[in-house]
């Protein structure tokens, strides 16, 4: 043994050893307590609890050594020291790996039970009796009891340096699966943090200053943790499991969805189940209700800003917008998307758009509307060598059935007959409303003369079957129907309306006349 026993301290020396071993301590133990206690469950969070007390009892053998005679400092070492440090690199493999999310793929029967193989080597320590991974030989220089740098020392060194390089491959293959700008943050910071560990490691381990602390490797940890801790500060790193923004998160009055990258919802706020209650979030991800657009959008990290999609709440057809962003939650990528429900604003928008073009009573096109297709059919009529036809018709002692059964009656004969003549239009043209008792329909093509009056025919049979019972009331219906043939009648759409016109009203004479000879 080389050097003295220390058998009393002076108080400039019990000063050093607290600023060197109890203040690291101090800070250890913090760190390890913040971390559990934000999420106890989480094997990340365990690890690095776990990390703290390895750091704290190594800084504690060093306060203790220095506090015992010279020839205690081997033993403290060997038995104390080296077997708590074998522990570190598998702690912090295995942290890396469980962060990097390379555990889900790694077979059962190496993880995590390969990152404590190193532990084998503290039972050889043990039963060896021999100082076979630490230094033997100790010397004083004034307040320190430094170890005489041997083989076992160095090998032991070197292989904890060249394990640190493994720490740069987990979190550089980590790093390359990062899928949100946060995540890649922190992979960036954690290498840089290893790089200025292992740099420390390297000067302050194969070489000896006196004058600093022997083991100066070990503020490595330090450099560590306070790299962890800037990343807990910066970003949602390693932070609380259930408080992080529960409260805005359930009371917020937009829905907010957070969903695994497969599409899997996987948390939902109140707003969120109650707009989407009737699907079956267990059996449908959301990638299959709002359909495959969404789907890319996603696959292809673009962003998210009021995308308009619609699905079904059940038999309900919302429309909705969607916000969102990328985001890292338990070291996995996932979507964060406020959903809002604009099915109202939609559906008064529809009807407004409606209404600008339809008759609010029959629910046929209106004047504007009509006249806008006419004169498309008319169009097409020339290009395509057409013949549109125009039909205009007027309901007969309409006046009489409000003024007999008052104007609810006569509101229900204008949906009766409506409905009827839009049915007869549908699949050969189109029908509208052009205001009181009058209606009108052209036909896109209309081959013969004859064809207009079958498709007259038609609706006066179905007028005269399908009888209109208002309050016990049968209200009959009456109609006088003119045509207008394109080109011979005119070649725009007043033109064939002013000739349906007039042989409508000749009709009218003809049954006047008929009326009056009998």
């Amino acid at each position: 043994m080389i050097g003295r026993d220390v058998i009393g301290l002076n108080p400039s020396e019990v000063w050093t050893y607290v600023f060197a071993y109890l203040l690291p301590i101090l800070f250890f133990a913090y760190m390890g307590t913040d971390v559990i206690v934000r999420n106890p469950g989480k094997v990340e969070h365990r690890l690095i609890g776990l990390t703290s007390i390895v750091y704290i009892l190594l800084f504690a053998e060093e306060y203790v050594r220095h506090q015992l005679p010279l020839s205690d400092s081997p033993a403290l070492v060997a038995l104390w020291f080296s077997n708590v440090g074998i522990a570190m690199p598998g702690l912090g493999l295995h942290f890396l790996t469980k962060f990097s999310g390379l555990d889900k793929h790694m077979p059962r029967y190496l993880y995590p039970a390969i990152f404590y193989l190193p532990l084998v080597v503290i039972v050889v320590n043990v039963l060896s009796r021999r100082e076979i991974i630490s230094s033997s030989e100790f010397i004083s220089i004034g307040a320190w009891k430094y170890p005489v740098y041997d083989t076992p020392y160095y090998a032991a060194l070197t292989v904890s340096i060249l394990i640190s390089t493994l720490y740069l491959v987990f979190l550089n293959k980590g790093s390359a699966r990062a899928v949100s700008a946060e995540h890649r943050a922190i992979y960036r910071l954690l290498v840089v943090g290893v790089l200025i560990c292992t740099c420390w490691h390297v000067a302050f381990g194969y070489f000896q200053f006196e004058g600093l602390p022997p083991y100066s490797y070990l503020y490595g940890g330090v450099i560590w943790c306070f790299t962890l801790r800037l990343a807990m500060i910066r970003y949602e790193f390693l932070d609380y499991a259930s408080k992080r923004y529960e409260k805005l998160f359930n009371l917020n009055p937009a829905a907010i969805l957070l969903v695994e990258q497969s599409g899997k919802i996987k948390e939902a706020n109140p707003s969120a189940r109650k707009l989407i209650e009737r699907v079956d979030t267990s059996r449908h991800s959301l990638f299959r209700l709002v359909g495959r657009e969404f789907r890319q959008l996603i696959k292809h990290q673009r962003t998210i800003r009021a995308y308009e999609t619609s699905f079904h709440n059940g038999e309900r057809l919302l429309h909705v917008l969607i916000d969102g962003d990328y985001v890292s939650v338990d070291n996995a990528p996932h979507l964060i998307l406020i959903v809002r429900d604009i099915t109202e604003q939609k559906e008064g928008q529809e009807q407004i758009r409606f209404l600008a073009f339809h008759d609010p009573l029959t629910r046929l096109p209106n004047r504007r509307y009509f006249y806008e297709k006419l004169e498309e059919a008319i169009r097409s009529a020339e290009k395509d060598k057409l013949r549109p036809a125009v039909v205009l018709i007027d309901l007969d002692r309409f006046k009489e059935t409000n003024d007999k059964h008052g104007h609810e009656a006569g509101d229900e004969v204008l949906r009766h007959v409506a409905r009827m003549i839009g049915e007869t239009a549908e699949p050969i043209g189109m029908a509208a409303r052009l205001g009181g008792d009058e209606f009108v329909l052209f036909i896109r093509h209309a081959p013969s003369p004859a064809f207009v009056e079958e498709t007259i025919a038609r609706l006066e049979e179905r007028i005269r079957e399908e009888k209109l019972i208002y309050r016990e009331h049968h209200l009959p219906i009456y109609m006088s129907i003119g045509a207008g043939f394109y080109p011979d009648d005119g070649r725009d759409a007043d033109a064939l309306l002013m000739s349906a016109d007039k042989a409508m009203y000749r009709v009218k004479r003809a049954r006047k006349t008929e009326s009056a000879g009998r």
